[in-house]
């Protein structure tokens, strides 16, 4: 199996362009190709779903532990030919930025993969040979196997060749400095696949410019690999059940997800887990439907951009009031970032236009012009109804739009410092606010979620 991991000195190198680059040439050579994301990023696997047609992961070693990682990179890479796993930032910045925890580097540990490390070129030549060497230096467990020059002329990387391999690393190739070739960027990270025009055509034109100008047989040969990280079964996180055959379950409940342009940030695996507790997944837009669905047990609203659709969101009435109105009937809601600010009485855009939208919180947001809280956190429940008594789930928090609501319902901490804050509005079958939650990290809240839509429905059923 080949198993590749794309790493960077930095973020801004090019890491999701080489490896949408990969996949699609992968993809046409008729290798069946899984991928992953390092870190809680939602976009960069949109991009690589755009390109292989099936759902990308996330994989963090904050969120979960060795064994837990090692058991969904496991699960996930079953019946593929080959693994690509985008890495996040630079190599070695982990929670906190100084900490190896969460970085790049920690999570090719676990996962044993090979790092090709992709080096920004523009604007140096020789000079880029002690930076590689330096992080050479650093690799202490000899993951980085190879480098790829991105924003490189062809000149420039001739005269590299012959001294990077005296560093005893592997040149691959380069890219060439091309503006068609550069992804389109926005507050949150990179602009979503739907929105680029031409999306298809630049997929193409990366790779085949990638075929170009990398040399892929030699990048395959190097990264082909049998001895897959050994399964560990102490987590119990699986109970050595295949996510295929979960569909089989005959399913109690239906947890009905918002996802359209608007809300798209959505961890596949915590959709994987709700399954696993025997509830059925469907999808609805806040944006063009209606209403939700009528066989709905429960509504999940993930984040996402709201902001960009406040007109289409607020016009659509009745969609508001049918989710106002389940939610006073008692339906179980969760709602983080873009969906929670959705829930709100109005949203505030970024000139300063009120828009109406749902109503479940009374209190409106509003554009702040700054990154109001970013990274990692843990989260306790101050009174239990998601969480066991004493229990945290792991999340990460990004976000320019801020409430007036009180959300005072959880305490969140951050990792490595002291720094304590109030957040969230939770009650006896709603949990709403900012953090997006990755419920690998305590899966008795997916549990407890899915149970809160049971109950729902049966009560449903006997009235």
């Amino acid at each position: 199996m080949n198993r590749i991991f794309i790493a960077a000195p930095k973020s801004g190198s090019g890491k999701t362009s080489i490896t949408i680059a990969l996949l699609e040439t992968l993809k046409r050579r008729g290798v069946k190709c899984v991928s992953f994301k390092c870190g809680p990023d939602y976009i960069d696997p949109l991009f690589h779903q755009k390109v292989l047609g099936i759902p990308s992961y996330n994989l963090d070693t904050f969120f979960t532990s060795v064994d837990v990682t090692k058991d969904l990179y496991l699960d996930h890479c079953r019946g593929f030919d080959a693994a690509v796993t985008e890495g996040v930032m630079g190599i070695f910045d982990g929670a906190g930025g100084m900490g190896e925890e969460g970085s790049s580097y920690d999570l090719a540990s676990v996962t044993g993969d090979n790092i090709i490390l992709v080096i920004e070129a523009k604007g140096a030549c020789r000079s880029l040979i002690p930076l590689i060497s330096g992080f050479i230096s650093y690799d202490h467990k000899k993951l980085i196997k190879g480098v790829i020059l991105n924003r490189c002329s062809k000149g420039v990387y001739e005269k590299l060749e012959p001294e990077i391999l005296k560093l005893g690393i592997r040149p691959f190739g380069f890219l060439r400095d091309n503006k068609d070739l550069i992804l389109p960027s926005r507050h949150l990270g990179l602009t979503l696949p739907s929105e680029i025009e031409c999306i298809r055509e630049v997929i193409d034109s990366l790779c085949l410019e990638f075929n170009e100008n990398v040399k892929v047989d030699e990048l395959l040969e190097l990264t082909k690999d049998d001895s897959i990280v050994e399964k560990i079964s102490s987590s119990g996180y699986l109970n050595n059940k295949n996510p295929q055959e979960d569909s089989a379950i005959e399913s109690p409940c239906t947890i009905a997800v918002a996802r359209d342009d608007a809300f798209c940030f959505l961890y596949e695996d915590n959709l994987n887990l709700l399954k696993r507790f025997g509830a059925k997944i469907i999808f609805f837009s806040p944006i063009s439907d209606e209403k939700i669905p009528g066989d709905a047990d429960a509504l999940y609203f993930p984040g996402g951009y709201p902001e960009l659709f406040l007109e289409k969101l607020s016009i659509n009435t009745s969609m508001k009031s049918s989710i106002k109105k389940a939610y006073d009937d008692g339906i179980p809601v969760f709602a983080e970032c873009g969906g929670f600010m959705y829930l709100h009485d109005a949203i505030t855009d970024a000139e300063g236009r009120r828009f109406e939208t749902v109503g479940i919180v009374d209190s409106e947001c509003e554009y702040t012009g700054r990154s109001v809280r970013f990274g990692y956190m843990s989260l306790c429940e101050k009174r239990p109804f998601f969480l066991g008594e004493g229990e945290i789930i792991k999340g990460h928090e990004f976000h320019y739009w801020d409430t007036k609501s009180v959300n005072d319902s959880c305490i969140a901490s951050k990792p490595f410092t002291d720094n304590k804050y109030d957040c969230v509005i939770v009650n006896d079958h709603s949990w709403m606010g900012f953090p997006h939650l990755y419920f690998p990290s305590n899966p008795h809240f997916a549990k407890k979620f899915v149970e809160m839509a049971k109950s729902f429905r049966s009560e449903k059923i006997n009235q």
